[in-house]
Order: structure tokens, then sequence, then C-alpha cells
């Protein structure tokens, strides 16, 4: 394990390299941020003792590099599409699905995240409790405050 010292200064000279890396890559600061994390723990428990300034770079470089790949071939990204980027396809989504993924997104995000695993991923209100690690009976109120909340930016039409 390497010392503070050591990785202080690997962060203040390989920062801007991993992060312009990442965002080649990847084109999303979120994600971003988690490899550059990566690699720098990857860093803090690696033995490998670097020959040179240069040998340290190109160690970097290629860490930073697998990790955007494996992330980028990961099970979970590649079935997987964000909610931001579903309301940048207009031609593929029906109007009246546009303007409730339009309300749905412009809701607070707890609201957002448990409308989502309810409607979207079918898990009740027990499951969505465990995932979010909520009282069940909070996941509820949030339900009928976001229903509440979805009525009134899109009328009086019952979503249900």
């Amino acid at each position: 394990m390497r010392s503070e010292q050591e990785v202080n200064t690997a962060i203040e000279r390989y920062s801007d390299t991993i992060k312009r890396l990442c965002m080649i890559h990847l084109k999303n600061y979120a994600d971003t941020e988690d490899i550059f994390q990566t690699v720098f723990l990857k860093y803090v428990l690696s033995s490998v003792c670097f020959e040179n300034q240069e040998h340290e770079k190109a160690w970097f470089i290629r860490v930073t590099i697998n990790a955007c790949r494996d992330l980028i071939k990961s099970f979970f990204r590649s079935r997987t599409v964000s909610m931001d980027e579903i309301i940048n396809l207009p031609d593929k989504l029906p109007p009246d699905n546009r303007q409730i993924l339009e309300a749905i997104l412009s809701l607070p995000p707890k609201y957002k995240d448990i409308v989502y695993l309810h409607y979207y991923e079918g898990y009740t209100a027990v499951q969505i409790g465990k995932i979010l690690k909520k009282n069940v009976n909070t996941v509820y109120t949030l339900l009928t405050r976001s229903r509440q909340m979805l009525k009134e930016k899109l009328g009086d039409i019952d979503y249900e």
C-alpha cells in the first residue's frame, strides 16, 4: 500500500490526464468521476514499482483505458438506457409518453426514483423499501405524493 504523500503526488501529476481520457471514452461526468476513483484506488493498493515517471504515467494511462473499457462493456451499461437519454429520442416515443416522461423527469429525485422503480421496473412498495432502505409506509407516501404531483402536471387523468 502506498503512502499518502505518494498518492497526493500522483493525483497532482495525473488527475487531468485521467479525467480527459475518461471523458473521451465515456462522455459522461459521473462515470468519469467513478473511474477516476477506481484508478487511484488501484494505485493505492498496487505494489508495482515504477522504473521512472514515464513508466508510472504509462501505467496510469493503461489502467484508466482498461477501466473505461470495462465500464463500457459491463452488463448493466450495455443493457440499459438512462432516463435522461430517453427524453432525447422524440421520434421513438409517442407524444403522450413523452409528456409523461417529461413530467416524471421534472419530479424531485426522491419521487422520481420511486416512480421509476414502481412503474418502469415493476417493483412493489416492499421491494422498493428494501432497495432504497426506506420504510414501506414511506414508500407508499412518496408514491401517493408523486401521483398527486403528476396529476397536477398532466391534468386529472389517472395514470395508475
